[in-house]
């Protein structure tokens, strides 16, 4: 298939050796290198024109262009060009996906190229880590001691350890966001832990810590006993409200396997979460994945069938407004089928105008676009599928130069 050259990283597994030539992103500069024709820019285009111009390309580009000559070089890398950067919206969020093996190696595809490049991510270490994105920045955690956290710009390769949160030394569920200022490029992590009461599996203790990276400190500002919900790994932070998914634990026997909880990290409330910001769901779903498209929550969710809500029928997405989902869009049968085997649990973020959806057993990957009602898919994974058991796993993040931890 066409538009599969892209660049790898230096080290990778012997599982990529059969994917062919690629270049990696260090390795751009070779392309400058080569022996053009000489024009000079400098007596064309003076350095504020230049500079939107090159705000203007993708995030490749740009790399490519650091390596032409010297002035541009020290355009791309000079303070102005990042906060011009910062104030266009030209760059359409990646896709990183990975195999579920020891080393969480892996490649990013680019919707506007239509390339996947391998990267390695700083901070990322084994593919069970909880991951959350907002523009610039990924955030890492381990999901087995959960004390260590990261906040990283996979392009830059800048990172940055935080302290170690507060609350329970290990819960058994943990839904992890980060939301990022692009006015003072500040940022707030959140972690949404969930431990079943003791003797009690009816009764979940429930608690909400918020990280500061402008104060560096964390706070606690909710605790609570949930009765026949708890909290699981999906949240997110819209508008400065935190939204994650609660799961039924039975005893009330809900109508919906899952429910939606609205936290406004500003509030400062207490308690009574759940008579307060509980939200139902669509429909009955299989499972749910949030994001944030534009200061709007979206949910693509899984759509069970009513006589057996395990087995999925098709997948759906959902905005809110308000405490009402308005349905935006379904996945074409096609689609559906073009997964093959489809599980009723999958991979799916999104960002922007941009939607990613993958399953865990296939290495396809569907992009839709929410401005334009448009699915397709992306350009073939460099990675086959080795054995009947090899899962896949992804997330989506927005390249960008300005953002720091």
């Amino acid at each position: 298939m066409e538009g599969e050259t892209s660049w790898v990283s230096h080290c990778l597994d012997d599982s990529t050796k059969n994917v062919g030539e690629y270049n990696s992103f260090s390795e751009l500069s070779d392309e400058g290198n080569k022996e053009v024709p000489a024009v000079s820019m400098d007596l064309i285009l003076p350095d504020d024109l230049l500079e939107r111009i090159l705000a203007y390309l993708p995030i490749a580009s740009i790399f490519r262009a650091g390596c032409v000559c010297k002035r541009w070089h020290d355009i791309v890398s000079s303070e102005r060009f990042l906060w011009n950067l910062s104030l266009l919206l030209t760059q359409k969020p990646w896709y990183f996906m990975f195999t579920s093996s020891d080393e969480p190696t892996g490649y990013a595809y680019d919707p506007i190229l239509r390339k996947w490049y391998g990267i390695e991510f700083p901070c990322f270490q084994t593919p069970n880590w909880l991951t959350a994105s907002s523009y610039g920045l990924v955030c890492f955690m381990d999901n087995d001691s959960q004390r260590e956290l990261y906040v990283c710009n996979p392009i830059t390769k800048g990172c940055k350890r935080l302290v170690e949160p507060p609350g329970l030394k290990s819960s058994d569920f943990s839904a992890l966001a980060i939301s990022v200022s692009q006015i003072s490029r500040n940022y707030n992590v959140s972690i949404v832990k969930s431990k079943q009461v003791p003797g009690n599996f009816f009764q979940w203790d429930l608690s909400i810590h918020v990280y500061d990276s402008e104060t560096m400190m964390w706070a606690t500002p909710l605790t609570e006993v949930l009765t026949g919900w708890r909290g699981g790994e999906e949240s997110v932070i819209c508008d400065g409200v935190l939204y994650f998914l609660i799961y039924s634990t039975g005893g009330g026997m809900p109508d919906n396997r899952h429910g939606l909880v609205a936290y406004n990290l500003s509030s400062r409330l207490s308690h009574g979460l759940l008579k307060r910001s509980f939200i139902r769901v669509p429909c009955s779903l299989t499972c749910g994945r949030l994001m944030s498209l534009k200061e709007k929550l979206v949910m693509v969710g899984g759509i069970g069938k009513p006589d057996w809500p395990d087995i999925i029928k098709g997948i759906g997405i959902w905005v809110l407004n308000g405490k009402e989902w308005q349905e935006i869009a379904r996945m074409p049968h096609k689609y559906f089928q073009g997964f093959g085997e489809f599980d009723e649990v999958f991979a799916s973020s999104g960002a922007d105008d941009l939607i990613y959806i993958q399953s865990y057993g296939a290495p396809a990957l569907l992009v839709f676009d929410v401005k334009q009602k448009q699915w397709r898919w992306s350009q073939k994974y460099p990675v086959t599928k080795r054995f009947p058991l090899q899962l896949f796993n992804g997330f989506c993040f927005e390249p960008r130069l300005e953002f720091t931890p």
